[in-house]
């Protein structure tokens, strides 16, 4: 049997995760966590190799969000951009994440919206693949 084809992409992603963070710069956001839905994808480098069943080559989601939590659980923060970017930083610590896209919405803002929030999409500096 043979074995399957490298992948021309490696992509591991956590979506909709929803943690409380304290965010906003509206006077009722203040000091009051609120729901905020998280959702990212990290490319790998294209000299990564697909980890297969290598639980030791995977780029590990668990520790991504771990990271996600702990940020949300960290001070205040302004603006969904800020959360996004402060996330994005933390995906990097992987240094085999070339390419980071993450998405933040705030669920309590509008009763009439699902969410709303920014998209941030990141090489890592010094690599555009």
């Amino acid at each position: 049997m043979k074995s399957p084809p490298p992948a021309q992409r490696y992509i591991v992603t956590v979506r909709n995760l929803v943690v409380m963070c304290s965010i906003g710069i509206r006077p009722e956001e203040q000091g009051r966590p609120q729901q905020v839905r998280v959702s990212v994808e990290l490319t790998a480098s294209g000299d990564t190799p697909y980890p297969g069943d290598n639980r030791r080559r995977v780029i590990n989601y668990e520790k991504v969000v771990g990271a996600i939590r702990a940020i949300a659980a960290g001070e205040h923060i302004d603006l969904c951009e800020g959360l996004a970017e402060r996330i994005a930083n933390a995906c990097f610590a992987d240094p085999r994440v070339a390419h980071v896209r993450v998405a933040v919405e705030k669920l309590d803002v509008f009763a009439d919206a699902e969410g709303v929030g920014a998209i941030l999409e990141r090489h890592r500096p010094g690599r555009e693949d």
